[in-house]
């Protein structure tokens, strides 16, 4: 009894750490200052002719990125002089209008000042491949016109839900990707994002996903703790990952 009394304790100590960090060094960022440039990551255009697709995540703006990430994807079809992005945008909807923005852009934009990670990257005749199912996906979308920031569907619903129908793209995205456990209609049962394992999720807010490149991850109210084993790490809420970086289940 004790010992679960100080469990319980540890635990709250660190929530009431976090939650002391937040007040303490959250600095509220106005969206029009943050920087939105290049962060150096995707090859140009005029150097690579070979179809390109990446998928990216970067802390969300302002108090939102301490809980999560924003995440999307960059495609360059063969020989093409640009990228085009794919992401959804929540103002979108609140303004009457489609969640999903598609257009030519710099693929690897500072997310509003916060860094992105290259998730994934397919070059060649597997991103040609992938290049077209995820433009039919993107027209077929089922939230177009829905957003909700918890449990979703929201950003990483829709890269999920990519993710999730593109057999050439093998990865999962972070574990603070609040909104990726949403699976397909609101199912409760289905494959885990990479297809390698299965997953169980009410709607995005509890469940829990088993998988050869995921590991174990229990989702509480869109929190995930895991482990992942292939590439050890422990899978944390508001964190992220603590241990080797990870990869597709391709190059495992």
């Amino acid at each position: 009894m004790m010992l679960k009394r100080k469990k319980f304790l540890r635990i709250g100590l660190l929530v009431m750490a976090a939650v002391l960090a937040m007040v303490l060094f959250y600095r509220p960022v106005k969206w029009w200052e943050a920087d939105r440039s290049s962060a150096g990551l995707a090859p140009l255009p005029q150097e690579e002719k070979a179809a390109v697709v990446q998928v990216y995540a970067a802390r969300t703006i302002n108090w939102k990125g301490w809980l999560s990430v924003h995440s999307w994807i960059a495609t360059k079809e063969k020989d093409a002089d640009y990228y085009e992005t794919y992401q959804v945008m929540g103002y979108r909807v609140f303004r009457g209008g489609e969640a999903v923005s598609v257009k030519k852009d710099i693929p690897d934009r500072r997310w509003f000042g916060a860094e992105p990670e290259l998730i994934e990257e397919l070059r060649g005749e597997k991103a040609e491949r992938a290049i077209t199912q995820i433009k039919k996906l993107v027209a077929e979308y089922p939230y177009n016109r829905v957003y909700r920031i918890w449990p979703g569907p929201n950003s990483n619903t829709f890269v999920s839900h990519i993710i999730r129908h593109v057999p050439e793209l093998t990865v999962e995205l972070p574990p603070h990707a609040i909104g990726k456990d949403w699976i397909d209609d609101g199912r409760f049962f289905g494959p885990s994002e990479s297809g390698s394992g299965y997953q169980f999720s009410v709607y995005g807010a509890l469940g829990i996903t088993l998988g050869k490149a995921e590991g174990i991850e229990l989702n509480i109210l869109g929190l995930n703790f895991g482990i992942d084993f292939y590439r050890p790490a422990l899978k944390l809420p508001f964190v992220g990952r603590l241990g080797l970086k990870d990869a597709p289940l391709d190059k495992l």
